[in-house]
């Protein structure tokens, strides 16, 4: 037989429970719950003729998500965000690595700093840096007119490729610090079995490295892929009116056409694309980290 708990602990336990998940409540239900049901009411509404909202419910705005031009826009942002989530993997991966097999800390901890540099400095200044390095008159073209490689100076600036070089320095660090958190963890004794059992390097990287650490890898793709998708800033400012990504489209229909529906059902639309990927995170790797 059990021993009935007495009403004043219980109520001292609703108390208790109240203050700790009270405010985290409050928090998602003020800056997420309720901004993301008027994100979604103003996706069904319409747009009166001087901007202002028309509270006739209805489909028309995702139907025009559909349009190619649109879906254009979309593929370009989710190519650019993809192709900048490889970029960081590829170069991050071996600096991970590297940083975390240096034998001394104080080497390891200022190898970290680096990382976390950029960080110092806010994003625009650093992405309107690359419009100087980039630009007709900056270091690189003046570099490659003084060995006479080139005649007239590249462009290097407003295009795809600029965009990119914007992304992958932006948001490398986010695919550096999960890898080197997930590698640091790996017990390396296993890799020399590996070659102990005359298994090359690429095999025991194959077999052995990679597996282990794939917690760090799908954690930082994830964390590079899911701004990447929505950044605004930086093709804005290094591609021009020629790379036009999301995050561009769902600031002018907000700020410049003043079309807040169709704003909110794109903004609806990137926010399913981003849970997609946020769901094959948890279900791929996220319980493991």
């Amino acid at each position: 037989m059990t021993t009935p708990i007495p009403s004043a602990v219980r109520r001292r336990e609703r108390v208790l429970l109240a203050t700790l998940v009270g405010p985290a409540t409050f928090y998602l239900l003020i800056f997420f719950l309720v901004p993301l049901g008027i994100v979604l009411t103003y996706s069904f509404l319409k747009r009166g003729a001087y901007g202002q909202l028309v509270w006739e419910f209805n489909l028309l705005n995702y139907v025009r998500v559909a349009d190619p031009l649109y879906l254009s826009i979309l593929g370009r942002s989710a190519f650019l965000a993809l192709a900048n989530t490889l970029l960081c993997l590829v170069i991050g991966y071996p600096f991970a690595y590297y940083i975390v097999r240096q034998e001394r800390a104080s080497v390891r901890n200022f190898l970290l700093v680096l990382v976390m540099v950029p960080f110092w400095t806010n994003f625009l200044i650093r992405t309107y840096a690359w419009r100087v390095i980039l630009g007709n008159d900056g270091p690189i073209n003046t570099l490659l007119l003084s060995l006479g490689l080139i005649d007239t100076p590249l462009q290097l600036l407003f295009n795809d490729g600029a965009v990119l070089v914007g992304l992958v320095y932006g948001y490398l660090p986010f695919m550096i610090l999960p890898l080197y958190a997930a590698i640091e963890r790996i017990d390396f004794s296993l890799i020399e079995a590996a070659h102990d059992l005359y298994a090359s390097g690429w095999q025991a990287f194959r077999t052995v490295l990679l597996p282990l650490s794939m917690p760090g890898v799908i954690a930082g793709s994830i964390l590079v892929f899911i701004p990447s998708l929505g950044a605004f800033v930086t093709p804005d400012l290094l591609g021009g009116a020629k790379t036009v990504m999301i995050g561009n489209l769902i600031q002018s229909q907000f700020l410049t056409v003043r079309d807040w529906p169709f704003g909110s059902a794109l903004s609806m639309v990137l926010m399913a694309l981003v849970l997609v990927a946020t769901l094959i995170y948890f279900r791929k790797g996220g319980k493991t980290l």
